[in-house]
């Protein structure tokens, strides 16, 4: 499989200002796994190697199930199974089955695409660090994000360390810190604003502001993932 299918330009991303920019980097490489995976990977013998052993999580299942794909999404699930029957239940000396629950587990906690992603993810947020310690059109694009989700702003924050970032490592934190609290608090407020909306006592097709979609915004804030996925 070649690797520049989980990697996409940093600047592209960060050009885009609506939401949490490395939640659009990983949904943008998630887009491309699942297509390359219910596409061109069935004929990649070293791909179904990895996904025979892997398999998926109940998460990526759902998202092939929901595709166009089906022949696909079988032939990889039938050579996976082979596996599980090979590798599990396959009557072996030794085979204990404590020996047996270790190798369901290992199956049961891992997942193709999320190995891919994480791969992805991993060397393009290194690319956030050095784009913003030596290029200052791309320190604007990221001091002006509306938003972090609270997963990535951890994310973010526990790397930016002197040795990724010798001249810009405060700068960088000071306005990661900066944007996400002001989305945070925001989030508050629209959140309130929309509790109120409920009570009977509000006027009559008041306006909502930007708070209809509070509920949504803060669980994506939370989790990282918008609640229609």
């Amino acid at each position: 499989m070649r690797n520049d299918i989980c990697t996409i330009p940093v600047s592209e991303i960060f050009e885009v200002n609506d939401g949490c920019p490395i939640c659009r980097m990983r949904d943008t490489i998630e887009e491309r796994m699942l297509g390359y995976i219910l596409g061109d990977a069935m004929m990649e013998p070293d791909v179904r190697i990895e996904t025979n052993k892997a398999g998926f999580c109940e998460y990526h299942y759902d998202k092939m199930m929901s595709r166009r794909g089906r022949l696909q999404l079988a032939l990889m699930l039938q050579t996976h199974i082979d596996e599980i029957n090979e590798g599990i239940f396959k009557k072996k000396l030794f085979n204990t089955d404590s020996k047996k629950e270790q190798s369901a587990k290992r199956v049961s906690d891992s997942c193709f695409i999320c190995s891919k992603i994480e791969w992805g993810m991993s060397r393009l947020i290194d690319t956030v660090y050095r784009c913003y310690e030596n290029e200052k059109d791309f320190r604007d694009m990221f001091n002006n994000q509306s938003a972090f989700c609270l997963p990535h702003y951890e994310r973010l924050l526990s790397g930016a360390t002197k040795k990724n970032m010798h001249s810009h490592c405060g700068e960088f934190s000071d306005n990661l810190n900066r944007i996400t609290a002001e989305y945070s608090k925001k989030l508050y407020e629209d959140l309130s604003k929309y509790c109120t909306m409920y009570d009977y006592r509000s006027r009559e097709n008041a306006d909502w502001g930007d708070s209809r979609d509070a509920v949504e915004r803060t669980v994506a804030f939370l989790n990282g993932r918008s609640y229609k996925d």
